[in-house]
């Protein structure tokens, strides 16, 4: 495998906070006497949760759930499997799944299934990013963030190989010429 090299700054610092910021308020608008239990996909979404709940000013609860179908590749597997599943009520309540990233649809497809399941009295999905290109499920998106090219992104929580979460740009990576 070439280790590899990233290329380009896709989305600034300031632009992601820009983009939580509004998606905060786009949430904000529909949650505010709800008391939604936000669920988070682990371990992508964590920095993402963190600063939308930042920019929330309403009663809420968090959860997260952890599902892989990367590995250390750059392309899903198709096979999901799950290390940490969700202990909290669903039942009637008003649940937004947080997501970093949407690309196959898999992953966010897997756990919306099993939310509905469990009877939610609603069930929302927010991402801060979309790859469409990338799509094989068709997963409902109710905020979105920012629509992404079909580049293997990393940083603001976006690993490749558990490496380079620690970023605050969002990159792209392109494998070295031998």
């Amino acid at each position: 495998m070439t280790e590899p090299t990233i290329t380009c700054v896709l989305y600034t610092r300031q632009q992601i906070e820009t983009t939580v910021k509004k998606l905060a308020s786009e949430i904000t608008h529909d949650y505010a006497h709800k008391n939604p239990l936000l669920v988070g996909i682990l371990k992508g979404s964590f920095m993402f949760m963190a600063d939308l709940v930042r920019n929330l000013s309403f009663p809420l609860e968090i959860e997260f759930v952890r599902v892989s179908s990367y590995g250390k590749n750059k392309q899903s597997s198709g096979k999901i499997a799950v290390m940490q599943g969700i202990r909290t009520r669903i039942k009637d309540r008003h649940v937004l799944v947080v997501e970093d990233i949407i690309d196959s649809g898999l992953s966010v497809n897997y756990v919306l299934e099993s939310l509905h399941r469990k009877k939610p009295a609603s069930l929302k999905v927010c991402c801060l990013l979309d790859k469409p290109a990338r799509r094989q499920v068709n997963v409902p998106i109710d905020y979105t963030g920012l629509t992404v090219p079909d580049k293997f992104l990393i940083g603001y929580g976006l690993d490749w190989a558990e490496q380079y979460r620690y970023l605050p740009d969002i990159c792209y990576l392109e494998d070295e010429k031998p």
